[in-house]
Order: structure tokens, then sequence, then C-alpha cells
């Protein structure tokens, strides 16, 4: 359960209070943050499901530029939470470039504070900057109340930074297309694929999605109920991605309720169609070693053992030992994926 506005606050005021304590004692002020570097200072909340950090601290006394830069994003979580608007580890960045020297101790800044505060990230107001793109058939009011239109053809949004705070969604969309990388999706909207076929809505995570991506494939799965489809390369890789945004990842299984769509079906580039379509032995490249293990580690996820039409198409790629990119289909023909491939899968029922 989300810790209330009230709660956070009081928290970051005993951490100051125990600071200024110190400085009128004439002493040097100390901060616990707990160690982060050690799976064994983890634990799993029973009530809430969430790792937590545990009690183990990595130490206390840290230079006084490293104690500066905490007490600085501490402060500006307080004013975030306080007027409950939210900014971007970007922004805080931003905020102050000489005192932090890089977004990376930012990043690691929060993630400490988080800890030390046993909240989640979100919960103090401050989120990744999105890394994914959404098209197509949608409409919604971000928390602050600003409209953002997907229907513009010439060019995609960036998925929001806060996905949880999404409102009043209108769509007519009759599916959801999850595209593994941006070349193929800008390609797609560059030939207007929206509107030419049915009403959808398009999303990538540019390879391996960030949360705030998953994040709103869940949203759009939970408010429209409508299909959804992912549409991968022909290699391990590409199945992975696609199995994070069913099954999850290990990194976040402890968040898997919140960013997982199970009904997520596989609409190609299946290994089959490769030998279906006739791709040119051009194209097709030969899995490596690592595709192989890959392949192998894959296979053994037990979730595959009650998808076994996906079960035989991996097996089919470990015979026939080729792999293919979705921009292969370009050597059949240059609009074969918007004009044939698409079209006959999405009319005829192509996916598994």
């Amino acid at each position: 359960a989300l810790l209330c506005q009230r709660e956070i606050l009081s928290r970051i005021e005993s951490v100051i209070l125990r600071i200024v304590e110190s400085l009128s004692k004439n002493e040097a002020p100390v901060l616990e943050l707990p160690n982060r570097s050690s799976w064994s200072n983890f634990f799993e909340d029973s009530f809430s499901g969430f790792m937590q950090c545990g009690d183990n601290n990595a130490g206390h006394f840290f230079r006084s530029l490293f104690k500066a830069q905490i007490l600085k994003i501490l402060s500006v979580i307080y004013r975030l939470v306080q007027s409950n608007s939210y900014a971007t580890k970007r922004d805080v960045y931003y905020n102050n470039t000489q005192l932090f020297g890089s977004q990376r101790s930012v990043d690691t800044i929060v993630d400490d504070i988080s800890c030390m505060l046993k909240v989640s990230r979100r919960a103090l107001h401050v989120m990744a900057t999105s890394k994914g793109l959404i098209a197509g058939d949608l409409c919604y009011l971000e928390e602050d109340g600003t409209r953002i239109d997907c229907r513009s053809s010439s060019a995609a949004v960036s998925v929001s930074s806060n996905v949880s705070g999404i409102r009043n969604i209108v769509s007519s969309a009759k599916f959801v297309m999850i595209v593994e990388k941006d070349a193929t999706f800008q390609r797609l909207l560059n030939d207007d694929f929206c509107r030419k076929l049915s009403p959808c809505i398009m999303i990538t995570g540019k390879g391996v999605p960030d949360v705030n991506s998953r994040l709103m494939v869940k949203k759009l799965w939970d408010t429209l109920q409508i299909p959804i489809f992912a549409l991968v390369d022909a290699d391990p890789h590409g199945f992975e991605i696609m199995c994070i945004y069913k099954y999850g990842s290990v990194a976040m299984s402890f968040e898997a309720h919140s960013l997982t769509v199970p009904s997520v079906m596989w609409l190609g580039l299946l290994p089959s169609d490769l030998q279906r379509l006739m791709v040119p032995k051009r194209s097709l490249l030969p899995l490596t070693r690592r595709d192989e293990n890959k392949l192998n580690s894959l296979l053994k996820r037990p979730y595959f053992a009650s998808q076994p039409q996906w079960q035989k198409e991996m097996e089919l790629m470990q015979q026939s030992k080729v792999k293919a990119e979705i921009q292969s289909l370009a050597d059949i023909a240059p609009d074969f994926l918007t004009s044939i491939y698409l079209p006959n899968k999405l009319r005829f029922g192509g996916w598994l």
C-alpha cells in the first residue's frame, strides 16, 4: 500500500531533524543509508509484495559533497510530495548540474533515499524519463490535466512518465500492437498503418522495454480490454522481449502483477513465417552460440509448459539454426510488411 503524503513528509523531516540536532551539538551530521550492494539486505514485504531494503546500513559518514547532494534531493522530493507534483530524474539533475556532476549520481541517490525512507520511487514523486513511444487512435489526460492526442500520423508521443496518473482514456482502437524496435515502429508510422487497416494503437519500448512502457501496455489492456499483439524479430532476443511484456522479468518479478499482460499474443515474425513466405536466404542469419544458449534457457522457463505453440516455433528455430529481423520482409517486397504481411495476419488470425 502506498504511504500517505503526510507519512512521507514526516520521514523526510525526521532525517533533517537528526542532522540539525547533530549540527547544534557541533557534531558532524550522520546519514544512514541502507546497503543496496548486497541481495542479503533485501527482503520481500509480505504485506505489499514489494522488495524492501533491510536495516543493514552501508555506513554513516560521507564526504560533504555527497551529503549536500542528498540534502538537495531530499528538499526537491519534499516540495514535490508537498505540492503533489512530479518530476523526472532528469529534471532533478538539471535543478543543479554543478552540484550533482552527473545524471548517474542523481539516479543512485534517489534510489538510496527510496531505500532509506522505505518507500517506492514513485511515492517520492520522482520518475524515470520514458524511452518508449506511442501512436494511433488514443487520447487521454495526464495527471496535471494536459491533453495528449496520439492520432498524428507524422510523429509519435513519448510514453508518459506518470502512467498511473493517466485518466479519461478515449479510443476506438480494435487492437494494440507492441513493436519491438523503433525502426519498425517508425516505418509503420510513416506508412500510416494505424489508419489504413483499422484503428489501432502502436507502442514501442525501443528494444528491452522500460517500466513505463510496460505500465502503459498494462493500462491500455485494463482500460480497453482489446487484443494485444507483439511484433518482434524472429530471434531469441525478440522472443525474450515479448516474454517481458507477457510474463515479466526476473529483475522486476516482485512488481509483476502491475507490469505484465498475460493476454499478449505473438503476431510475428514467426520462425514458421520464414519458411512459409520463403524469405530470401540472403536475409537469414545463422544463430550464434549466444543465440542458442538464450533459446535453450528460454525453453526451460516454466511458463512455456502452457504455450505449446510458442514452444514449437522456438524448437523450429533450434532445428533450422537461422534467425531474421522484421526488416527482412522488405527483401520480398518494399511494402510487404504493411501492405501484405500484417493485414493478412490480422485478417485471418495468424497469431499464437
